[in-house]
């Protein structure tokens, strides 16, 4: 860069050479700056893609809650629907059948 009066020859000689050390200065801060600039633009476009990773999960698991939701949701009426009617034995088999299940869970967790 030439600024008025810093140049060749002149009356300007003895400011030309600590004006090249504040070029040398400058270029090195610039490097300096240069490589955090980058290292922050890495680490942006990689947050970005976690974001983009996790939103589609969360989207992914919004739709398997809501088709669990659904499921339950469904035999939970068809366990109302069996306790209004008069299919008590029906009910009594399956709350058997749940606390065989549960016992069964019981014993194999209790065997580790």
């Amino acid at each position: 860069m030439r600024r008025a009066g810093l140049g060749e020859g002149g009356s300007g000689n003895y400011v030309a050479s600590g004006y090249s050390v504040y070029e040398e200065e400058n270029e090195h801060l610039q490097e300096g700056l240069r490589a955090k600039v980058n290292a922050l633009k890495s680490l942006s476009i990689d947050i970005g893609s976690e974001v983009k990773y996790q939103n589609k999960m969360l989207e992914d698991m919004d739709t398997d809650f809501d088709s669990t939701g659904g499921l339950l949701g469904a035999t939970i009426g068809r366990v109302k629907q069996l306790s209004r009617g008069s299919q008590t034995k029906l009910l009594c088999y399956m709350l058997l059948f749940c606390f065989f299940v549960f016992f069964v869970l019981y014993w194999f967790i209790r065997l580790r």
